[in-house]
């Protein structure tokens, strides 16, 4: 078999993989539960892949995603719910429902009316899925709760601001944050884990949220501050190394002036 650009063959392979008695004792083994974390998983990964600038990497990430949703579409088909081409059927049918301005006759509109659009579409489908499930629709409806922590609050405030529920300004935001440390602060001493927890939380959230209305994302921007860590940590490491100091011997302040001196590196 020779590897090919078409996606036929993937699927060929994938479908190989699971046919019993020829097919791969792991991959017939697996299920929807099992494989999801590895969806998860690699889905970081592709994250991780961009933060670095890593193309190589990000072209081999994206290929590992695609092998999840193929092997989740393969499982469905399976089972008889659905195949692969219902997944691309289903995202071709929401992209040309949510972009009018581009596949249908709303050519002129603003990119506030464009945005309208696009949350007036989500909503609705969202009631529609809610339907389906016979539940209240709920305006928070539909935001996947495996997404990382910061992301998904990002959501939340991005669904809430639809209807109003937001500040319009950045700097409320900030005090908003400073109000929660405080809050933050007066746990520290109480003993009381769940309280700090319950803040810290807090916190987390009211970051996350001025990160979106900077336009950050809170959770790529943790990435990328957690790389920057990793490499300045190593650069401590290998100066301590170069000093014939072992790192679990090394001070507080012999370690705090490394750090700095790491930053003026990269800085300079």
């Amino acid at each position: 078999m020779t590897p090919s650009r078409d996606i036929a063959l993937l699927l060929e392979i994938m479908a190989a993989l699971r046919t019993p008695g020829s097919g791969c004792q792991w991959d017939l083994e697996q299920t929807f539960e099992t494989i999801a974390p590895y969806t998860l998983e690699e889905a970081a990964e592709v994250a991780d892949a961009i933060v670095r600038g890593d193309r190589d990497d990000l072209k081999d990430e994206l290929g590992d995603l695609l092998l999840q949703v193929v092997f989740h579409a393969r499982m469905a088909e399976e089972e008889g719910s659905f195949a692969f081409g219902d997944v691309v059927h289903a995202i071709t049918s929401k992209l040309i429902r949510r972009h009018p301005h581009v596949f249908g006759d709303a050519r002129t509109l603003s990119p506030t009316d464009i945005k309208a659009i696009w949350n007036s579409v989500k909503r609705s489908e969202q009631a529609e899925r809610s339907l389906r499930r016979r539940e209240r629709p709920s305006l928070l409806d539909g935001i996947p709760p495996e997404l990382p922590s910061l992301s998904q609050a990002v959501k939340l405030q991005v669904r809430a601001g639809t209807v109003g529920f937001d500040w319009n300004d950045p700097h409320l935001v900030a005090a908003k944050i400073r109000e929660e440390l405080l809050e933050t602060e007066e746990t520290f001493d109480s003993g009381d884990s769940s309280a700090r927890a319950e803040e810290i939380g807090d916190l987390l959230f009211a970051v996350a949220n001025l990160a979106r209305h900077l336009d950050v994302d809170p959770d790529m921007a943790l990435r990328q501050a957690n790389q920057k860590f990793k490499r300045r940590f190593n650069a401590i490491e290998k100066d301590l190394e170069k000093m014939n100091i072992a790192l679990g011997e090394a001070s507080l302040n012999e370690m705090e002036a490394l750090w700095q001196k790491a930053k003026a590196d990269e800085r300079a």
